[in-house]
């Protein structure tokens, strides 16, 4: 198994729940939560890209369609 580089979002303060990004095998992402590191979720550029750019444009329910439930 290949060790994998995970690396942590800019936006992680000490102590706190943080995401954390690496490459993955044949050109995937890797996400997961530095509280639960044991799950890890896969993606690609081309899924991620649309997402980040929601999440900078507003809010991240928003970005995952969950208007309705705020």
């Amino acid at each position: 198994m290949t060790r994998l580089d995970w690396r942590k979002s800019s936006y992680c303060q000490e102590g706190s729940s943080c995401l954390c990004l690496a490459a993955g095998e044949t050109g995937t992402i890797l996400l997961r939560e530095s509280e639960v590191p044991s799950t890890i979720l896969t993606t690609t550029p081309a899924r991620l890209r649309p997402l980040i750019a929601r999440i900078k444009a507003g809010s991240p329910a928003r970005a995952l369609g969950r208007e309705a439930m705020l």
